[in-house]
């Protein structure tokens, strides 16, 4: 697809005018962001899709948890990477970027993570996470107790499954429909 002011290769417009409560989350986004992610106007066709996509989004990226932000993108990272999704690469990269300060580091989880310089405890998050994408049904109890020695609690090993669970989710959607990233991303945090 060439025109980029299309967020998907679908004809599903964005309601017009946009709800008042979806039109100050846009706002905030614009704000926060400098820009409204296509992921958002992609599911603003219809605001109970949009509220939904963006209640468990945020729930699982940005509420508490064990797993710092950094880590939730790098997941987000790997399963895009894994599943070939263009958009979440361009913008889950940037934000690995950013929250790292590392340029190196974003580049290494969308090229490959494994030739990234991590720790075990980041290691063993991201095995999990490439395992949920590739092979689910063969995960077992030795992988759960492999995180649990780097220091995962259940709680983790459960936000680790759910965060590669969305983004398998997203990464399907986004490419099925043609998600088109943001263009600003691909400059942030170089």
């Amino acid at each position: 697809m060439s025109n980029t002011d299309q967020t998907t290769a679908l004809d599903l417009p964005m309601l017009d005018p946009l709800p008042e409560a979806t039109q100050k989350y846009f706002d905030i986004c614009r704000d926060k962001l400098g820009m409204v992610p296509n992921v958002l106007k992609a599911h603003a066709f219809d605001v109970d899709k949009l509220n939904a996509f963006a209640a468990l989004y945020n729930d699982l990226m940005l509420a508490d948890s064990g797993l710092s932000k950094l880590e939730r993108e790098m997941i987000a990272v790997v399963v895009s990477s894994i599943n070939r999704c263009w958009y979440c690469q361009v913008a889950h990269g940037a934000a690995v970027r950013e929250l790292s300060g590392d340029p190196a580091l974003g580049e290494a989880m969308v090229m490959n993570y494994r030739v990234a310089d991590l720790d075990a405890r980041q290691r063993e998050m991201l095995d999990f996470a490439a395992k949920v994408t590739q092979a689910s049904a063969a995960i077992e109890e030795e992988d759960r107790v492999r995180l649990r020695t780097v220091g995962f609690s259940e709680r983790d090993i459960w936000d680790i499954a759910n965060v590669a669970g969305f983004f398998n989710m997203s990464n399907r959607v986004a490419s099925a429909t043609g998600m088109q990233p943001n263009p600003e991303y691909h400059a942030q945090a170089r």
